[in-house]
């Protein structure tokens, strides 16, 4: 059995679809923090549960029975995403769970300037002290956070970033279908596995890809960390999430986010999305 966490998510909800095209929705299991989302899931034969890392009560019976685990990672900037990963873990390996795969990033670090790296990090560390199988899926930044890491550039005319340096910016999408691949192979894949687009641009060189696919003159410019910060509180973003996004400039800057890997192209059979898809 296929346990699948944060299944009325993006992404997670994404790898569900794969694998209902390539298995039995009896050998699936969804779990997410609001059942109320559930009748999609029921509706095609797949059982849904209740599990909810900030409610550790509610893991060991939703991962019971579990052959392999897929556990999204948090995804609220101002949680303590270690704590809650903790809470699946322990939880998992209390439930005797098979294997446990996470959704991790390729700049998994403990000095990734991008504070969610960090946490990837601590918690693969976490994942290889278990004992149990594990599969850290280390996904390249997803491609559709170039609607807002890469600014109004259409009505601006300008990419404008505090800091630049190659990311292999990768779809989500992508990542979703590569994950249920790597879910249905059985255990093919152990450890660190890097799941990226084929080519890593800077934003210097996305400024160029969207003039072409825009159609007009789209300019790039660097701007100074301070003068870009204001620009953000004098938008109404708030603080925390200015820093935040910060941080994943000074990672790109500094090549946490650079590498690419064969791997993608080879489970899908075909070439990954691009940058340009996203921008396009």
């Amino acid at each position: 059995m296929i346990i699948i966490t944060g299944a009325a998510g993006a992404l997670n909800g994404a790898t569900l679809d794969h694998l209902l095209e390539r298995m039995p929705a009896n050998e699936l299991v969804a779990t997410m923090r609001d059942t109320a989302k559930a009748q999609p899931f029921i509706d095609r034969g797949v059982e849904v549960r209740r599990a909810d890392y900030a409610d550790p009560a509610s893991l060991p019976a939703a991962f019971e029975g579990a052959d392999q685990l897929l556990l999204v990672s948090s995804s609220d900037p101002t949680a303590d995403g270690v704590a809650l990963h903790r809470a699946a873990v322990d939880a998992a390996v209390a439930a005797g769970v098979g294997r446990i795969l996470y959704t991790s990033h390729q700049a998994a670090a403990p000095d990734n300037p991008f504070f969610p790296g960090r946490d990837h990090f601590a918690t693969e560390q976490m994942l290889a002290a278990t004992g149990v199988p594990w599969t850290s899926l280390r996904n390249g930044f997803y491609a559709h956070s170039l609607a807002w890491l890469a600014g109004p550039w259409r009505e601006t005319g300008i990419i404008a970033v505090p800091g630049d340096g190659p990311v292999s910016w990768t779809a989500r999408e992508d990542a979703a279908e590569a994950a249920a691949i790597i879910l249905a192979s059985d255990g093919a894949y152990d450890g660190p596995t890097t799941i990226t687009a084929t080519a890593a641009p800077t934003f210097a060189e996305l400024a160029e890809v969207a003039s072409e696919v825009s159609g007009q003159t789209i300019r790039y410019e660097l701007m100074d960390e301070q003068d870009w910060v204001d620009a953000q509180a004098a938008a109404g973003r708030p603080a925390h999430m200015a820093t935040f996004l910060l941080g994943f400039y000074q990672a790109a800057h500094g090549g946490y986010f650079a590498g690419t890997d064969p791997l993608l192209h080879e489970l899908l059979g075909r070439e990954p999305r691009t940058a340009r898809d996203a921008l396009a």
